[in-house]
């Protein structure tokens, strides 16, 4: 399994969102080679909440930012955070039952979210925001 790398389709053309994503998608690799290193469970466990931390932040100073800025989009860009939020959960659930199966779909679904998200909601709100405090 490789980590995910990251890709300037990934870019939002905001350079501290972009710094953040970038964040987020070491925290993914991290949770992975927790796994896949066959690190205690305390420790997949530290590194997936660590990753679920940051990404919950993440997206609540987003979604203060939509609100705030009265974003018409907030809705659907919102749902689509907590649809990663859920399938994050999920693979959660069973990184103890099937380590492998777990850190693959742990990057597969994460790498697969950020292409769509960052490239369709992501860059849609920053280009209505333009640049603002993160």
């Amino acid at each position: 399994m490789a980590p995910i790398a990251w890709k300037p389709e990934y870019s939002v053309g905001d350079p501290a969102v972009d710094h953040e994503h970038q964040e987020l998608v070491e925290l993914v690799n991290s949770a992975a080679a927790a796994i896949l290193d066959g690190r205690p469970g305390a420790d997949i466990d530290r590194s997936f909440g660590d990753l679920f931390r940051a990404i919950s932040a993440h997206f609540a100073h987003e979604e203060k930012q939509m609100r705030r800025a009265e974003y018409d989009q907030y809705p659907p860009h919102k749902a689509d955070h907590e649809r990663l939020l859920d399938a994050l959960r999920d693979i959660m659930d069973d990184a103890h039952d099937d380590a492998e199966a777990a850190a693959e779909r742990l990057t597969a679904a994460l790498e697969a979210w950020f292409v769509e998200h960052f490239r369709t909601h992501d860059a849609r709100l920053h280009r209505k925001l333009g640049p603002h405090d993160h």
